[in-house]
């Protein structure tokens, strides 16, 4: 963990919790970017994925807000998954009044899963922190589908633990086409080179959001699925633009 991170509960569980980064320069944040990791939601994958995120973006002049959440399989799965990823960002509205950090340009970023889970936080208006837009990195936008394509070994199986037949109202209550419209405008970017989430999974969705009446865009930039999480990458500097435009600032 970067020195300059501050750990902050948001509840009892061990993963309940987030890191906040301030800027390395010391001064008024740019922005702030809530990042939310991936893994499938699988327990095997945790914040630690969002950390060279965070000293990036701290680097680059921005607050960041790395959550945690439990996961399938360590007390997670839905709906306790996306109810701390919610009480997560909640939590950083009381963060942000402790160390002075202005939420106006608060922009939620989700890798894979943890785009699945941006985006549908992203639909809540009873928030204490309300979103100026999303940037998804190869989401798993679609749930449906992800589910039929069997995706890392029946992740979403996993994650919802039953099939569409057996609990319909809960796959559309955790798909986020099921979520639109949204009230904010989503940039959903995507690998060109990504094998472990199909392009499809982005654009279908971007496709019935905009239809929806949902501000959406698909881009595709290079580097496979975990470019998009490795600094120093063209990916990355794609994901940092987004997130710039995102929030209404000057890119760089």
């Amino acid at each position: 963990m970067p020195a300059t991170a501050l750990r902050v509960s948001y509840g009892p569980d061990p993963d309940q919790y987030a890191e906040l980064t301030l800027p390395a320069s010391g001064s008024a944040p740019r922005a702030v970017v809530v990042i939310i990791h991936g893994g499938y939601w699988r327990a095997a994958y945790d914040a630690g994925l969002g950390r060279p995120l965070a000293a990036d973006l701290a680097a680059r002049g921005f607050a960041a807000w790395n959550l945690e959440y439990r996961r399938a399989g360590k007390g997670g799965g839905w709906p306790e998954t996306f109810a701390d990823v919610c009480a997560g960002i909640d939590a950083l509205a009381r963060a942000a009044q402790e160390h002075d950090v202005d939420l106006s340009r608060t922009v939620l970023l989700g890798h894979s899963a943890g785009g699945h889970l941006a985006v549908l936080a992203a639909a809540r208006t009873d928030s204490p922190v309300l979103p100026a837009g999303v940037v998804s990195s190869s989401g798993v936008l679609n749930l449906a589908e992800a589910h039929e394509l069997g995706l890392s070994n029946g992740a979403v199986r996993n994650f919802l633990g039953c099939t569409p037949e057996e609990d319909p109202r809960r796959y559309r209550d955790a798909d986020p086409i099921h979520a639109l419209p949204l009230p904010v405008p989503v940039w959903a970017l995507h690998g060109e080179e990504d094998n472990t989430v199909p392009l499809s999974s982005s654009s279908s969705w971007v496709e019935a959001a905009r239809a929806s009446g949902t501000r959406a865009q698909l881009r595709l930039i290079p580097g496979d699925h975990f470019a998009m999480i490795t600094p120093g990458t063209p990916a990355w500097d794609a994901v940092v633009e987004a997130v710039c435009e995102a929030a209404g600032i000057p890119a760089g």
